[in-house]
């Protein structure tokens, strides 16, 4: 039985009379084998997965979470994971037929998968893109063999440049990502490893600080990792090495060439709506009167089950208005341009009043900077987002 969360009367009292742009995300729990560091919804395929019937309840959960979106469009898609390119080409082309039948899609709508680099999904790369694909996010991590293997990662280096030559040969929209920081690396091979990826000219660069999360490997046994200083001069490095080539560093991990930027993750970003399914998959749904946050069921099995019964959201709550301003700072702040101000009202239905002290005790502690038009980080508050997105908090 799907737990709901009580909130008092008073915490639901909002008004919207708009929604925001509304994504649609996908999540494939199953990959072939799970990284030490990743603390995602993921699961060991061990050999073979029931793509047929996992198919099916996609679909089926999408069609019973219609009535919460009806009418509304879609603008992006993201296939995430888990290693959504274990699919065959035929189940992802399915799955896109039946979002256009069920929803109003965007014309030009970015539609991402996320893949991996091995032999078998490269192989199929071809017929993402004629199933509808537009945008692959390639996770490369690192081009070095003996980072790889530490990552537990089951590419080699030559695998992952092989799959992008072949990525490119289909898309003109990719994003790899790059991981820094990590156990026993240089400086000199963090730069490296960015150097190899430029060789590539992607569209998209994700550059994320390996950090160990509860639940994995890595935070059970922790690997020798480079220190704060040393972690600190990798990512003002990479960061200036990507602005002489031209990307624009416009989310706390995420540079892109121009008119580049990843549209799905701006949506989040900018605290946009999403309808998630599959196994483990959260939404964040607005509505006339309030915004409520899902969950499905994560064991995959269990959310085929679940969807059969026709109840895959396992955990439902109503984001009260106390919650609102950390939850839409939590996002906004993240893009180093910040947002424009009216957004604020847009997106929680609060006014930026009722914020004020917040905001100035932000000012002056020289995390933030603001006028009539935009708020945004300072450079002090992009290296101390944690401390400035603290004051925030409810």
């Amino acid at each position: 039985m799907m737990q709901v969360l009580p909130v008092s009367l008073k915490s639901q009292t909002v008004s919207f009379t708009a929604l925001p742009p509304l994504s649609l995300y996908i999540h494939i729990p199953w990959c072939v084998k799970k990284c030490p560091y990743c603390d995602f919804n993921s699961h060991e395929a061990r050999g073979t997965f029931p793509e047929k019937d996992y198919v099916a309840a996609l679909i089926r959960d999408l069609e019973m979470a219609l009535p919460q979106i009806w009418g509304r469009k879609i603008f992006t898609i993201f296939f995430g994971g888990g290693t959504p390119s274990l699919l065959s080409g035929e189940a992802v082309t399915e799955i896109l037929r039946q979002v256009r039948m069920l929803l109003p899609l965007s014309m030009e709508a970015e539609i991402t998968l996320e893949a991996n680099p091995g032999t078998v999904e490269a192989d199929k790369f071809a017929a993402f893109r004629e199933a509808g694909i537009n945008r692959l996010s390639m996770g490369i991590q690192s081009f070095n063999d003996i980072h790889l293997k530490a990552l537990g990662r089951i590419h080699s280096a030559d695998e992952a440049k092989s799959a992008i030559a072949i990525a490119q040969q289909h898309f003109d929209n990719i994003n790899l990502d790059l991981m820094y920081a990590l156990p026993e690396q240089t400086l000199e091979q963090a730069l490296q490893d960015v150097q190899t990826a430029l060789s590539f000219s992607p569209q998209h660069l994700s550059c994320y600080h390996l950090t160990l999360e509860p639940n994995t490997l890595f935070y059970r046994n922790p690997p020798s990792l480079p220190d704060d200083d040393a972690s600190a001069d990798m990512q003002q490095s990479i960061e200036a090495l990507l602005a002489g080539k031209g990307y624009e560093h416009y989310e706390t991990s995420a540079f892109a060439q121009a008119n580049r930027r990843s549209k799905h993750n701006l949506n989040y970003w900018k605290f946009g709506d999403y309808l998630g399914i599959g196994a483990g998959a959260h939404s964040k749904l607005s509505f006339s009167d309030r915004i409520i946050r899902q969950a499905r069921y994560k064991q995959p099995q269990a959310y085929m089950q679940q969807v059969a019964l026709g109840a895959p959201v396992q955990t439902e709550n109503i984001v009260s208005r106390e919650e609102l301003p950390f939850e839409f700072m939590m996002n906004a702040l993240r893009l180093n341009q910040g947002f424009d101000s009216s957004l604020y009202n847009e997106r929680t239905s609060l006014s930026l009043i009722s914020i004020q002290r917040e905001l100035q005790k932000s000012e002056q502690r020289g995390l933030l900077a603001r006028d009539h038009q935009r708020i945004a980080p300072t450079e002090k508050g992009q290296r101390f987002l944690n401390d400035l997105l603290e004051i925030f908090m409810c």
